[in-house]
């Protein structure tokens, strides 16, 4: 049957990473500690071996000296923290800059955003102290009109930036984005926002998995956390070869997050599959045909946007929303959609193929914003979650505030955008339902005007 996190317990048990072009180029895994047997007591138990929860892991052993243990049901970064594109953005959610200030005012949106540049900023710092080589380059972002008619908002937004939180975005025009960074069919001017970083996302799962460890932190692998409850104060979490015992529990499990986890859960995400293909590499004529030369990170301004980067070895990653559902068939036919839309970007590359396609699930709010927070009945359950598919700098800061909330350290104020409680989807039983309704309404808005 299908894996659907809405419905599984549990995303499997020792699972391998997908085969994909990150799996393929990040080199051997470091060293886990393998799975946990027996009884062992904790300070603080974290359920999710991605970026949320090792950066959390490592913060809590390296800056308090904490008993932390991380229980992953297969490796670590198994899930979209080994599969994403390696987009470490600043961005907090999938609101505008225009929408945050029509909702918070200038005050709130301007610490939402410092708060997505202080995600960056933490992202240099781990690599600078991990010394984690995970072909990091500093390359900016350029988010392109995929319609003329879509360039205007653009410009806007850029000016938007300047005037109301004195950020250097810029504008550029569709000849300077076609003569500088990329041509083909739908290059219609660019919004460049200068933080953002390309990264090879497994390397930099496999980075943070040494720092944890080396500080002090236990990251157990095939220990899915199959059965929860509390005794007096502690929490008692089953996997299947061990009990677990904590006083603190924190749930770092975003887009493969199950609801049978904790009451907290119920009917509170939405997980989303997005499907990346990596082509074979690019000819010095399709390179130069199509004029892509640009080493930003890309996207577009689709509602179901397409997200894209040239690789350091001339290859196109190339990415989107993927299928509803998860199925081999679907899969398969998805793969060879995002090859044509690639091609409907840049047709000089015509004849260009497919080395390498994956997936994964990423999770989306009812308010689409990533919520760091407590559960309402236990002041003991932390979590961090709902990054919209934009989380690879965000998660690793997240992870940090959990850290020093648990500690009861200074951190920073929090934001109420973002340190709220999850709220939950109206109708959750039919979450499926309107995420088909929802994926019509895009594709037909994102293709007129």
């Amino acid at each position: 049957m299908p894996y659907d996190p809405l419905t599984a317990a549990s995303p499997g048990i020792g699972l391998d990473y997908m085969p994909s072009y990150w799996t393929a180029t990040a080199g051997a895994a470091p060293p886990d500690d393998g799975p946990l047997h027996g009884t062992t007591e904790v300070d603080v138990a974290i359920v999710g071996g991605g970026y949320t929860g090792l950066s959390c892991a490592y913060r809590l052993a390296h800056d308090y000296g904490s008993r932390a243990m991380v229980l992953e049901a297969n490796r670590p970064g198994w899930g979209c923290s080994g599969r994403n594109g390696g987009f470490a953005r600043a961005a907090i959610g999938r609101h505008s800059f225009g929408k945050m200030l029509e909702l918070w005012g200038r005050d709130t949106a301007r610490r939402v955003f410092g708060q997505a540049l202080a995600a960056v900023e933490n992202l240099r710092c781990m690599m600078r102290e991990g010394a984690i080589a995970c072909d990091a380059r500093e390359v900016g972002h350029l988010k392109i009109a995929h319609r003329p008619s879509r360039a205007a908002a653009l410009a806007a937004e850029a000016e938007l930036l300047q005037r109301e939180f004195e950020y250097p975005a810029e504008f550029l025009s569709a000849a300077h984005v076609r003569a500088e960074h990329i041509g083909g069919a739908q290059s219609h001017g660019a919004m460049r926002f200068p933080d953002a970083i390309a990264v090879h996302p497994l390397k930099l799962a496999f980075g943070v998995l040494d720092m944890a460890r080396s500080a002090g932190a236990k990251v157990h692998t095939h220990s899915p956390v199959l059965n929860w409850t509390k005794r007096g104060h502690t929490h008692v979490l089953q996997t299947p070869t061990a009990e677990i015992r904590a006083r603190t529990v924190v749930l770092a499990t975003n887009g493969y997050t199950s609801e049978h986890l904790h009451d907290c859960l119920h009917g509170t995400t939405l997980p989303v599959l997005s499907h990346i293909i990596v082509t074979r590499p690019m000819t010095a004529e399709e390179k130069a045909a199509s004029a892509f030369v640009t080493e930003h990170v890309l996207t577009d301004t689709r509602n179901l946007l397409y997200y894209w980067r040239r690789l350091p070895d001339d290859r196109i990653l190339f990415g989107g929303r993927g299928r509803i559902v998860e199925t081999s068939a679907g899969q398969r036919a998805h793969r060879d959609f995002l090859l044509a839309e690639l091609k409907r970007k840049l047709p000089p590359l015509d004849v260009i193929t497919i080395d390498y396609d994956w997936w994964g699930w990423v999770c989306l709010t009812a308010d689409f914003l990533p919520h760091v927070h407590r559960a309402a009945n236990d002041a003991s359950v932390h979590y961090a979650i709902g990054y919209q598919g934009s989380g690879v700098s965000y998660a690793l800061y997240a992870g940090r505030i959990m850290a020093s909330r648990i500690a009861n350290a200074a951190c920073e104020e929090p934001i109420p955008a973002t340190a709220n409680p999850l709220p939950r989807f109206p109708l959750a039983a039919l979450r499926r339902v309107g995420q088909r309704a929802l994926y019509q309404w895009y594709r037909y808005s994102d293709n007129r005007g």
